[in-house]
Order: structure tokens, then sequence, then C-alpha cells
């Protein structure tokens, strides 16, 4: 089977278009397949936990980074997000590089974020949306007990990463 994710402008960054299998129940998405990842060969990237969040429209989350950890989005809807990057890792080939990418219900989309790559979206729809993750390391480590995997740029009034 061949792997649907595709490299962007930014190292490390992987976009696939989500596959919505619809009939008259409803509808479905593969969010992991692990025959993706050995195909792209991106198989550190299994998932140790999963988690969906709830944006209202015109809320923020991010942006932040993490040293550690890698994220895998499905942004499936029912709204769009606009979805932030930047390359962070001064050792990149595309440090300082920048994408706006917009995900949802207009483009369902699965996409992976390496760990010094700055990333939030903002709910641009009209209608509360989902966003389902499941990161290669687990919040706050094994039972909780280490520090949390993040670098919080929203907490910087000068931060040069802004999402508007």
């Amino acid at each position: 089977m061949n792997s649907p994710f595709q490299e962007l402008a930014i190292k490390g960054v992987f976009f696939a278009p989500a596959l919505i299998n619809t009939d008259g129940r409803g509808w479905l998405c593969e969010t992991f397949r692990q025959d993706w990842f050995e195909t792209a060969n991106l198989t550190e990237l299994n998932p140790v936990m999963g988690y969906v969040s709830f944006t209202n429209p015109g809320a923020i989350r991010g942006p932040h980074e993490h040293r550690y950890q890698t994220d895998v989005f499905a942004f499936l809807g029912p709204s769009d997000f606009l979805v932030f990057l930047w390359d962070n890792r001064q050792n990149s080939p595309t440090f300082q590089n920048q994408l706006k990418l917009t995900l949802g219900a207009s483009q369902p989309a699965l996409l992976i974020v390496p760990p010094g790559v700055v990333h939030g979206y903002k709910n641009i729809g009209s209608v509360p949306g989902l966003v389902i993750n499941t990161p290669n390391r687990l919040y706050r480590g094994r039972n909780r007990s280490e520090p949390v995997d993040e670098i919080r740029h929203e907490d910087n009034p000068d931060s040069p990463f802004k999402i508007d």
C-alpha cells in the first residue's frame, strides 16, 4: 500500500488528504494506518495516545512547539481551521519557513508536525470543530510524572509566532 503522505515546504511536516467514506449511515475516515507510516519511512510515529479537542468558532489553540513529541493531527470538520506552521529548528534546511493551511470541512486532512515546528490553529468556521491528535509521546510522560513537553509561545507577548 502506498502512503498518502507528502512532505510540505517544512522538513518533516507531512500532509495527506483524508479519505472520507460515506454511506447511508454517515461517514468513516481512517486517521492512522501503520502501513502508511511504514511506506513513508515514518515508523517512529506510532501513536502512544490519542485525544480529541473541540474548538469554538474564532478560538485559537497555540502557537506552541514540542521538544520531543510529533503530533499526528486529523482535521475532519465540521468546521474549517487555519493552521499555522513555522520551522523553528536552527539546524533544519527549512529553518524559518512558514506555512498556512486551511484544513477541516473544506479540505479534510491528516497533518504530521515534528518537534521544533511551532504550530497552532484557529477555527475560522461558524460552528465548533473537532481535531483528533495521535501523538508519539504520552502527555507528561508515563503516569503524568514528567514535565509538559511544550514551549508555549502564546504566553509571550513578544513572540514572533502570531495567529491572526
